[in-house]
C-alpha cells in the first residue's frame, strides 16, 4: 500500500504545484476584504543618534485597516504606560521623545511590531535598536619615538570602540593630512606603518583621528613625536650617550630582504560572508621598499569586481560570493628578494532567498501553494508560523498540509483567510517574510485605466497592460479593432499577469486594443489604444575636428524624428552640461562654439529627446594653436668650437612638435640679427652645436607643429668663441677683364662669421699661363675685387685668392683660370654658297674666322637676312619693298644655317658677323638670292552680284599673296538641300585675268556651296568657302509669306510691321543703307510681327527687307525691300519741362535769386530806422505787434543811433556793406519783417532815405557775414 499510495501522492503533490503557479500572488484593492500586509518597517539593526528621537517604523494595510502592537525583548510592550512613547495615528510606527533628557540607552532592545484584523495578523521582523557611541580617548602620554634610519616602524593608533566603529585617518597639527605612499601607509586597523624610514619623516605630530558617523563627532589621539637619526648624525651628537647604550649598533640599517608586518606568519586565515566586501592586507618592511603583488592560487582573481588600495597592499574583492573562497597570496619583493604569504578565505552565507513565499488569492474549494525556499551557508532552518503563532500550535485545518519548505491549501473553505510567516535562519543571520492567504468569491475587475494610450517607437517592444484581478483568478483575452478574432500566436506574447507584448512593434500594429477578462463569477472588459511612432534618428552626425585657437566650429546634427513628438536638442560637453557662455551658440540643428579656447576641447554630445526615446552622437574637439615658446636654454659641455644647447619644450596645445629651429645671433658681428643654424627633430630636447672662432653667440629655439612657429625662446647666455686663422677662402673667383688691356679679379667675401678672427684681409695672387714663372701678389681689405691693368688683349691667367687674418693664413687657395679683357672681332665670316631649299626656306654656308681675329672668346655668328622686293613685274627695281630686317644666332661650332619664313617669288640679301663678349665684327659682304613660287593665298573675297532663278554671277578678288604668278582659278560648287545632303561636284577653270563669272542652268530656290582657288605653276592655294541660293521661281503659283509690310519712324527708331504666314520659326529684320557695299545687318524678331530698329542715323535711307530662314540658317523667304527715309531734324513736339538744359537754366536763376536774397538781408541788417519805422511807431496799430523769436519772424527795427546787428548776424571786418546804387534793389525796401501789406497783398513800405544806408559806421562786429545766419534771418 506505501509504495502504491507513493506515486499517486507525488502525481496530486506536481498538480498541487502546476495549480499554485498559475495562482500567481495578486494586489487585492484595498475596497475587498484582506489580512494585513507589512508595507514598511525599520532595518535589523537600528543604530540610533542620541540626540534625537528615536523613531521606529511600521506600516500596514488591510481591510479592514490593521491594528498594531509591539513586544520588546519578547515581551509585550504597552505603550499607554510609557509617558515618552506615542503610536501615530492609523499607523505601527512608535516615536520615542528624549528631548527631556532621558537617555536613549535606556530604550535599547528587541522591538517587534505586529499588524492584525480579522482576517490574520501580519508580524515585522525583530528590530535592534542601539544608542551610537563615540567614547573619549583614554588620556596617555606618548614617549618620542627615536628610530635608526632605515628600519620599519609602526606607529598605533588604537582608536576608542565606537558604535559604529570610527574612521580612522592621520593629520598634522595643521589638520592636513600625512602623505602617504608606498613605503608609509595606513592598515586596516588604523596604525600607519613604515616600511623603512628616513630623515624626513622626523616631526612632532603625528596625529590619529577617528571619526564617529552618526554622531559626526570626531576624537584626537594625542600626537607622536618621531626622531629618524643617521649614524653621522649620532657620531657628532650623541656619541658618548650612544656608546653607553644599546639603542642602536655600530653601523647604520643595511638594505634587507623584505618581511610582513602584517599579516605575521607565512599563512593565515579570513572568513567574509557572502555578499559583503572582502579585503586582505599584506603590509611588508624592507629596504629598499618592497613591492606588493596579488594573486589567487586557485583560481584567477574577478577582474570586474577586485581592486588594489592602498598602494597595492590592500586587495578588495565586492560582493563576494562562494566562488571567491580559496587561497590568496600576496608577495612582496625588492631587489634583495622576496616573501609570500598566504591567506585562506572561507565564504559563509547568512540565509537569503530563492523564493520567497508571496501572497495567495483563492476563490473558495481552489487549491494553493505558498514556498518558502532559502539558501545560506550553514544551511538555513525553515520555521511556519500562522497569524504570528507557530503552526504547530495553531489551530487544526485539514485543508492545510505543511510538507517542510511548502505549504498545501486543497479545497480552501471561506473564512480561511490567514497570514502566514516563514523564517529562515542559521547562525549568521535570519530572514522573515509574510504571505497572506485570502479566501474570496469575486467577478473579474480590470484595473488598468479605460482608453489609455500606449506609444511606442517602431520596432521597439510594445506593453500594452491588462491589470485585473478576480477570485479565481479571471482569464484574459485581447482583441484588436473590430474583435472578430482573438489575437493569439506570433507576434504576439502573453504573459500570466495579462500583459499583452508584441516584440518588434510596427505602424500596422498601431489600434484600439481590448482586454476581456473572464472567470467564473464574471466578465469585464477595458481598452486601450496603441500608436507606433517613427524612431528618432541622427541623419548626420558631428564629426571631429580639430580647430585653431580663436577660431569658430561649428558641430552640425541633423536630426529626423516623428512629427508628432515633441523633440528636445541637448547638447553636452564631457557628458556635462554646456559652459554658460555666450560664446557657445544652440541652434535647432547646429551648436558654434565663437572664438575657440583650449577650455573647449573635449567631447560633445548631442541627444535629441522625445517622450518615447532619444539618439545621441558625440564627437571630439581637439583645440590646437602654435606651440609656446621653449625655456629654460641652458649651454654645456663648452668646446673651442662647439657647445651643447639644452631646453624645455613649450606647451604643444594639441599639436605635436614637428621640429626645433635653433638660431643665433653674432653680437660681434651682426647685432640683432638672428640665422637659422640647426634644426632638430620635435622628439629632441638636446643639440650639439658646431660653432666658428671669433662669435659672440646668443642662441635662442623656435618650436614648430602643424599650425606653424612658436615665438621664441629667451635668448641664452652670451658664449664667446676664441680667434683664430680662417679655415676657408673666398669662394665665386673668378678672373675676367672688363677692357682689352686688363683683368678683373673678382670674389665672394668672408661674412664675419666665417672671418675667424680680427684684421681680415684677402691675398690676390695672378700669372700668366705659360709666360709667368712667378705669381704677383697684392694684400687687400674691404673689397671683393682687384683690377689688373696693362694686360695684354684675352690671354689666360691663373687666378687665386687667399683669406688672412691677424692669426694667420687660410688654406691654400684654388687655381682658376681667367682671361684678360676681349676686343672686337677684326674679320668678318665669307659665304661660302647660298641654296635655295623651297620657296619659304633657303640655306647659308659660310667659312670661319681665323681664331686670333677674334680677339677673345668665340661664342658664334649672327646671320642677317632681309627682303628686298617682290619678282612680279608691277615691283620693279624702282619700287624696291624692304622688309624687315631678320636675325639668326648660330654658335660657335656651326658654318651653315637655315633661313626660314621667306616669302616666295621674292629676292632677298643675306650677310654674317661673327661676334665674342665684346660685340660684333665687321659684316661679310651682302649675297642675294631669289625664291621660287610658291602656293597662292586664299582669293581676297567670293560674293554674288546677281542671283536669278537659274543662274548666279560670282566675283572675286585675287589673293593677297600671290606668290607667284597666276595662272587661273578653279571653281567647285554643288548644291546642298534642307538635310545637308550634298549634290553632284562640278568643277570649272577660271582664267587669271577674270574676276567674275556667270553660272546658269541652275535650279531655282536652292542653295549652292562654292570652293573657290587660284593657282600659280607651284598648284593650287587654299580655298575660300561661301554658300549662295538661287531665288524661287516666280511663276509658280505660290502664295508670298510676307505682306502689308510697312514703317514708320518714331522718337525710339523706325518702326516696322508686316505679317507673315509662313511655317518657319526664324524670323530677322535686315537692312542696309541705301547704295552701301557694306554687309546686311540682320536682328532676330521670333514670334513677333513688329520691330523697332534703333539706332539708325537721322538723314539716311536704308533698305529694310524681312527674311524667314530654315534649321540649317538658310534663307527660305524673303519679303520685298523697303525703303525707310529718317529725317535731318526730328519734327516732334518736345516737352520742354522735361529737358536737361531747361532744367539747368531754370537751377541757375534760382540759385542766383537765393545769393540776392542773402545779400540784400545782410545788407538790411546793417541799415538804421527807416521812416516807414517812424510812421509804424506813429501810428502803431495795437494789433500789429512785433512777432517774438520764437515765431521765427523779425522783432523790433534796429536803432539808427545803435548799429546793433541782428541776433545772430554777423558784419564784415572792414566795417563796410558795398551794395548795388539801385534803389529798385530789394535791399531799399523797409527793414525787419513786420512790413505789412494790405489785402490785395501789395507793399505798404516806404522807401527810405538813401544817405542812411550807404555806410555802415566801423566799430561794428568784424565778423565776415554769415550766410547762414542771414538765411536765418531771411525766414
Amino acid at each position: 500500500m506505501l509504495m502504491m499510495d507513493r506515486p499517486r501522492g507525488c502525481r496530486t503533490l506536481l498538480l498541487v504545484l502546476f495549480l499554485g503557479n498559475m495562482a500567481t500572488a495578486l494586489e487585492v484593492p484595498l475596497d475587498l476584504p484582506q489580512p494585513p500586509t507589512i508595507t514598511h518597517q525599520s532595518p535589523k539593526d537600528y543604530i540610533v543618534d542620541p540626540r534625537e528621537n528615536i523613531v521606529i517604523h511600521c506600516e500596514a494595510k488591510g481591510k479592514p485597516h490593521p491594528s498594531f502592537s509591539w513586544t520588546r525583548n519578547g515581551i509585550h510592550f504597552d505603550i499607554d504606560l510609557e509617558s515618552k512613547v506615542t503610536m501615530k495615528p492609523h499607523s505601527g510606527t512608535l516615536i520615542i521623545d528624549i528631548s527631556g533628557g532621558d537617555k536613549a540607552e535606556a530604550y535599547e532592545g528587541v522591538y517587534q511590531c505586529t499588524a492584525r484584523n480579522e482576517h490574520g495578523t501580519a508580524i515585522s521582523n525583530n528590530i535592534v535598536i542601539r544608542q551610537s557611541r563615540s567614547p573619549l580617548w583614554s588620556k596617555e602620554k606618548i614617549k618620542p619615538i627615536v628610530v635608526q634610519e632605515g628600519v620599519s616602524l609602526v606607529l598605533q593608533c588604537r582608536p576608542p570602540a565606537g558604535l559604529p566603529p570610527p574612521i580612522i585617518f592621520w593629520m598634522d597639527n595643521n589638520f592636513q593630512r600625512l602623505p602617504q605612499s608606498r613605503r608609509v601607509s595606513q592598515g586596516l586597523n588604523g596604525d600607519l606603518y613604515f616600511s623603512n624610514v628616513v630623515t624626513e619623516d622626523s616631526r612632532s605630530d603625528y596625529i590619529c583621528y577617528a571619526r564617529f558617523p552618526h554622531t559626526q563627532t570626531i576624537q584626537q589621539k594625542q600626537p607622536i613625536t618621531v626622531r629618524v637619526l643617521n649614524m653621522d648624525a649620532i657620531n657628532e651628537t650623541m656619541a658618548a650617550y650612544l656608546n653607553d647604550t644599546d639603542l642602536f649598533g655600530d653601523d647604520p640599517a643595511e638594505e634587507r630582504r623584505p618581511s610582513f608586518l602584517v599579516p605575521t606568519g607565512s599563512t593565515s586565515s579570513k572568513m567574509v560572508l557572502r555578499g559583503q566586501v572582502l579585503e586582505l592586507e599584506c603590509i611588508a618592511e624592507g629596504l629598499p621598499t618592497p613591492e606588493v603583488t596579488w594573486s589567487k592560487v586557485s583560481g584567477e582573481l574577478p577582474t570586474k569586481r577586485a581592486f588594489f588600495q592602498n598602494f597595492q597592499k590592500t586587495l578588495q574583492i565586492m560582493d563576494v560570493s562562494e566562488a571567491d573562497a580559496g587561497e590568496y597570496r600576496c608577495t612582496a619583493k625588492n631587489r634583495l628578494g622576496s616573501v609570500h604569504h598566504t591567506i585562506s578565505v572561507t565564504v559563509k552565507a547568512a540565509p537569503y532567498w530563492i523564493s520567497a513565499p508571496r501572497n495567495l488569492v483563492l476563490a473558495p474549494l481552489e487549491t494553493g501553494v505558498l514556498t518558502c525556499r532559502a539558501r545560506g551557508n550553514p544551511k538555513p532552518t525553515i520555521s511556519w508560523f500562522m497569524n504570528g503563532v507557530p503552526i504547530e500550535n495553531a489551530p487544526t485545518d485539514l485543508t492545510r498540509k505543511v510538507e517542510d519548505d511548502t505549504i498545501i491549501f486543497t479545497e480552501v473553505q471561506t473564512g480561511s483567510s490567514a497570514v502566514y510567516q516563514c523564517n529562515a535562519s542559521n547562525e549568521y543571520g535570519y530572514l522573515l517574510s509574510n504571505a497572506f492567504v485570502n479566501v474570496l468569491a469575486e467577478p473579474p475587475r480590470v484595473l488598468t485605466p479605460l482608453d489609455k494610450v500606449y506609444q511606442v517607437i517602431m520596432n521597439k517592444r510594445a506593453l500594452l497592460d491588462c491589470a485585473s484581478f478576480g477570485s479565481p483568478l479571471p482569464g484574459i483575452r485581447w482583441f484588436k479593432d473590430s474583435r472578430s478574432s482573438v489575437l493569439d500566436g506570433d507576434p504576439f506574447v502573453f504573459h500570466e499577469n495579462g500583459t499583452l507584448e508584441i516584440p518588434v512593434a510596427q505602424a500596422f500594429n498601431s489600434g484600439k486594443y481590448t482586454c476581456v477578462a473572464t472567470n467564473s463569477f464574471g466578465i469585464s472588459e477595458n481598452r486601450v489604444h496603441l500608436e507606433v511612432k517613427e524612431p528618432t534618428r541622427i541623419l548626420k552626425q558631428p564629426e571631429y575636428k580639430v580647430v585653431q585657437r580663436n577660431r569658430n566650429v561649428v558641430f552640425e546634427c541633423k536630426v529626423k524624428h516623428d512629427p508628432s513628438l515633441i523633440p528636445t536638442m541637448t547638447w553636452l560637453k564631457d557628458n556635462g552640461e554646456l559652459p554658460d557662455d555666450e560664446r557657445f551658440i544652440v541652434d535647432s540643428d547646429s551648436l558654434t562654439i565663437m572664438e575657440v579656447t583650449e577650455n573647449d576641447k573635449g567631447t560633445y554630445t548631442c541627444i535629441m529627446n522625445t517622450t518615447l526615446d532619444q539618439d545621441s552622437a558625440s564627437a571630439q574637439l581637439t583645440v590646437v594653436e602654435k606651440p609656446d615658446a621653449p625655456t629654460d636654454l641652458e649651454l654645456t659641455d663648452p668646446g673651442a668650437r662647439s657647445v651643447q644647447l639644452t631646453w624645455i619644450p613649450g606647451d604643444e596645445h594639441n599639436s605635436p612638435i614637428k621640429k626645433f629651429l635653433i638660431q643665433y645671433e653674432d653680437a660681434l658681428h651682426d647685432s640683432g640679427t638672428w640665422h637659422n643654424l640647426t634644426e632638430v627633430p620635435g622628439t629632441k630636447t638636446t643639440a650639439h652645436l658646431k660653432l666658428s672662432p671669433y662669435v659672440h653667440y646668443s642662441f635662442r629655439v623656435i618650436a614648430r607643429n602643424e599650425i606653424g612657429y612658436s615665438l621664441p625662446s629667451q635668448p641664452s647666455h652670451q658664449y664667446k668663441t676664441n680667434p683664430a686663422a680662417p679655415d676657408e677662402n673666398p669662394s665665386e673667383v673668378k678672373g675676367m677683364g672688363t677692357e682689352p688691356n686688363n683683368l678683373v679679379i673678382s670674389w665672394k667675401p668672408l661674412t664675419g662669421l666665417q672671418s675667424n678672427g680680427p684684421g681680415l684681409q684677402y691675398k690676390v695672387m695672378w700669372k700668366q699661363m705659360h709666360v709667368d714663372e712667378k705669381w704677383t701678389s697684392v694684400t687687400v681689405a674691404n673689397v671683393s675685387k682687384f683690377v689688373v691693368a696693362g694686360t695684354p688683349t684675352f690671354v689666360p691667367y691663373e687666378v687665386k685668392v687667399q683669406a688672412v687674418n691677424n692669426y694667420g693664413h687660410g688654406p691654400n687657395p684654388a687655381v682658376i683660370i681667367g682671361y684678360s679683357g676681349e676686343d672686337l672681332p677684326v674679320e668678318a665670316p665669307e659665304i661660302s654658297r647660298v641654296l635655295v631649299q623651297n620657296s619659304t626656306l633657303a640655306e647659308v654656308n659660310w667659312r670661319s674666322v681665323p681664331a686670333k681675329s677674334v680677339r677673345g672668346k668665340l661664342q658664334g655668328y649672327r646671320v642677317y637676312y632681309w627682303k628686298e622686293r617682290s619678282l612680279h613685274k608691277h615691283n620693279g627695281h624702282g619700287h624696291p619693298h624692304h622688309m624687315e630686317q631678320q636675325t639668326l644666332t648660330f654658335g660657335e661650332n656651326r658654318s651653315h644655317g637655315k633661313l626660314p619664313g621667306l616669302h616666295p617669288y621674292s629676292l632677298y640679301k643675306v650677310n654674317i658677323r661673327v661676334f665674342n663678349g665684346r660685340g660684333e665684327g665687321p659684316a661679310s659682304t651682302s649675297q642675294q638670292f631669289e625664291t621660287p613660287e610658291g602656293v597662292p593665298g586664299q582669293p581676297a573675297f567670293l560674293r554674288v552680284t546677281d542671283n536669278n532663278l537659274d543662274s548666279l554671277t560670282l566675283e572675286w578678288g585675287p589673293p593677297h599673296e600671290k606668290n607667284g604668278r597666276l595662272t587661273g582659278y578653279t571653281l567647285k560648287y554643288h548644291s546642298v538641300n534642307n538635310s545637308n545632303e550634298l549634290g553632284h561636284l562640278e568643277e570649272l577653270t577660271v582664267p587669271a585675268n577674270e574676276t567674275s563669272i556667270t553660272l546658269h542652268n541652275l535650279k531655282y530656290s536652292t542653295r549652292y556651296k562654292f570652293y573657290f582657288s587660284a593657282k600659280t605653276l607651284k598648284g593650287p592655294g587654299p580655298s575660300i568657302t561661301e554658300e549662295f541660293a538661287t531665288i524661287m521661281d516666280t511663276a509658280l503659283p505660290v502664295s508670298p509669306v510676307f505682306g502689308n509690310v510697312s514703317s514708320s519712324v518714331g522718337e525710339d527708331g523706325a518702326l516696322i510691321t508686316w505679317e507673315y504666314w509662313g511655317p518657319e520659326k526664324h524670323i530677322y529684320v535686315e537692312y542696309i543703307v541705301e547704295n552701301s557695299n557694306e554687309d546686311w545687318q540682320k536682328e532676330m524678331v521670333n514670334g513677333s510681327q513688329s520691330h523697332v530698329l534703333k539706332g539708325l542715323k537721322e538723314g539716311l535711307a536704308y533698305k529694310v527687307r524681312l527674311v524667314a530662314k530654315g534649321h540649317t540658317d538658310q534663307t527660305v523667304h524673303r519679303s520685298e525691300e523697303l525703303l525707310v527715309t529718317l529725317p535731318a531734324m526730328a519734327s516732334r513736339q518736345v516737352d520742354i519741362a522735361t529737358q536737361g538744359w531747361f532744367i539747368g537754366l531754370m537751377c541757375a536763376i534760382a540759385l542766383l535769386i537765393l545769393v540776392l536774397l542773402i545779400v540784400c538781408f545782410i545788407k538790411r541788417n546793417k541799415g538804421g530806422k527807416y521812416p516807414v519805422k517812424e510812421k509804424e511807431d506813429a501810428h502803431a496799430d495795437p494789433e500789429i505787434q512785433p512777432m517774438k523769436d520764437d515765431d521765427i519772424t523779425f522783432g523790433e527795427y534796429s536803432d539808427n543811433e545803435d548799429h546793433k546787428p541782428l541776433k545772430g548776424s554777423r558784419t564784415p571786418s572792414s566795417g563796410t556793406v558795398k551794395r548795388d546804387e539801385s534803389d529798385d534793389s530789394l535791399v531799399d525796401y523797409g527793414e525787419g519783417g513786420d512790413g505789412q501789406f494790405n489785402e490785395d497783398g501789395s507793399f505798404i513800405g516806404q522807401y527810405s532815405g538813401k544817405t542812411e544806408r550807404d555806410t555802415v559806421q566801423g566799430h561794428e562786429s568784424s565778423e565776415a557775414p554769415s550766410p547762414v545766419n542771414a538765411m536765418n534771418s531771411f525766414v
